[in-house]
């Protein structure tokens, strides 16, 4: 099913879009289905939220938004989760402004919800989609749900990935010595390999258990340096 509430139509009823999507979900939820409830976007219903404020007479606050905005996330959001006899996941997408991640809206979702999936201009322009920045991203039931071999695969990759991106201006520029950072080191050697896990043609699909087996492969094989070392 799908609701729909254009951005010409008036605020309150691009507000109740939202709320009726979710109640929707609800419903379904509440008869033992588990429902996948995707909301494009969290940013438009705050932007409605707030003009319906400021035609209440609500002081502006938070580059601009009103107080109720602050108060109606939360009783949107948490609607989603675990019922008695279904569920339903809400993937909600939120737009900020100059990529910055504490824009209101975005610092507000991530204190509410269990992760966040974070897309950044600067992937896109390198040509890597899905333009998902790993370091910014995070799961709040990851360790949960995943094995412990899995946590720690996810998180040699992820610690390779933050010292490349701290020695990155200097590997191309040329100025990096190697062997001042044994894990700079490492990160380099993996990198090109690492890249292609990440990426994904548009269409293009990977089972599971071939994924997580690449993961498991990527975190432990040695690198071309020191697989030379040891011959």
């Amino acid at each position: 099913m799908v609701v729909v509430a254009t951005s010409e139509k008036p605020p309150l009823v691009r507000v109740k879009a939202a709320l009726m999507a979710t109640r929707v979900a609800e419903y379904f939820r509440d008869r033992g289905k588990h429902v996948l409830l995707m909301m494009d976007s969290l940013t438009r219903f705050a932007m409605a939220q707030r003009e319906v404020g400021l035609l209440a007479g609500e002081p502006p606050t938070t580059k601009g938004y009103t107080p109720s905005v602050f108060g109606a996330m939360p009783q949107l959001l948490e609607r989603a989760g675990m019922g008695e006899r279904g569920s339903v996941t809400g993937l909600y997408t939120v737009l900020v402004e100059g990529d910055d991640l504490n824009d209101p809206v975005a610092d507000a979702a991530r204190s509410i919800l269990d992760g966040h999936i974070v897309l950044t201009r600067r992937l896109a322009t390198h040509n890597h989609y899905p333009a998902v920045d790993v370091l910014e991203s995070v799961s709040r039931v990851m360790p949960e749900v995943a094995a412990p071999g899995q946590m720690e695969a996810a998180g040699r990759v992820r610690e390779w990935l933050a010292a490349w991106r701290e020695s990155e201006d200097l590997i191309q520029l040329g100025a990096y010595v190697r062997g001042s950072n044994p894990v700079a080191d490492a990160a380099i050697d993996r990198m090109p390999e690492i890249l292609r896990f990440l990426r994904q043609a548009s269409g293009e699909g990977t089972p599971w258990e071939a994924t997580l087996e690449w993961l498991m492969r990527l975190a432990t094989d040695t690198g071309p340096a020191e697989r030379k070392e040891k011959a």
